[in-house]
């Protein structure tokens, strides 16, 4: 019972060190508006969706090879050829 004593009293210590060495609050607002995307954000968005897409596409694929129940070569062929297809 009398260890929580020192423990609370070093917390609270820290806790007031801690708080007088934090940087000022800056005084302006932040800005509300999002600035306009660039090119590298839109290239960055579709490379994004395109990689989505690839990864929805073979989870599907290897859920039908699951569901066919295949394995081994039968099976890599099978996700290949699926990838593959439009």
């Amino acid at each position: 019972m009398r260890t929580w004593v020192p423990a609370t009293a070093a917390c609270l210590l820290l806790s007031a060190l801690a708080a007088a060495n934090e940087p000022p609050a800056a005084s302006s607002p932040a800005p509300t508006s999002t600035p306009p995307a660039t090119a590298g954000t839109a290239a960055g968005a579709t490379a994004d969706n395109e990689a989505a897409a690839k990864h929805a596409k073979r989870t599907a694929c290897l859920k039908a090879a699951k569901a066919k129940k295949l394995v081994g070569p039968q099976r890599t062929a099978f996700i290949k050829e699926c990838i593959a297809a439009p």
